[in-house]
């Protein structure tokens, strides 16, 4: 090899390092901005998750809020296991041999009010809570009301997914 040849590929050398070094830190900056891209997409409307927003209020508040959604939760849960409940035999019923349309717009009739008597409960007891504290608290537990409720708990499941868990979801 002569002196020209070795110049060409200590020159190419270089730029592909730079070209590798230049990639690794655009990657290294930009991850942490694209993972919250990401999250804000995965939620409906980039709301953040219910325990995310409990989280930035007082340790005292936070409590007393966690214990009371956790108490609404519960008192909820029987309602949204009917709507459930309900659904599931809707689906049931479509695929029976013995169809029944009327039937099957009952009992989906019948969990959409049920899950309305969960939600509004959970609303309820969210706007007797709300009674209890400072205007600033109200505003940063806000979002709480927002409709889709506390999915980030779940872990980004979809829709039928991690049905079996024995956690009330609202």
């Amino acid at each position: 090899m002569n002196a020209r040849t070795l110049k060409i590929l200590l020159a190419a050398s270089v730029a592909l390092n730079l070209f590798a070094a230049t990639a690794f830190l655009t990657v290294a900056v930009t991850r942490p901005k694209v993972e919250e891209r990401v999250e804000q997409q995965r939620r409906p409307g980039g709301r953040p998750p219910a325990w995310e927003v409990i989280e930035s209020v007082d340790p005292q508040v936070r409590d007393r809020v966690r214990q009371a959604m956790r108490a609404s939760a519960l008192a909820a849960r029987p309602d949204f296991e009917e709507a459930r409940t309900l659904r599931r035999q809707a689906v049931q019923a479509v695929t029976a041999p013995d169809y029944d349309a009327a039937a099957v717009r009952i009992l989906l009739e019948r969990s959409r009010t049920a899950e309305l008597r969960g939600r509004a409960r959970l609303e309820d007891d969210s706007l007797v809570l709300f009674d209890t504290l400072t205007p600033a608290e109200r505003t940063a537990l806000s979002p709480i009301l927002s409709r889709g409720g506390p999915r980030g708990r779940n872990g980004g499941r979809g829709r039928g997914e991690g049905r079996d868990q024995k956690e009330p979801r609202p």
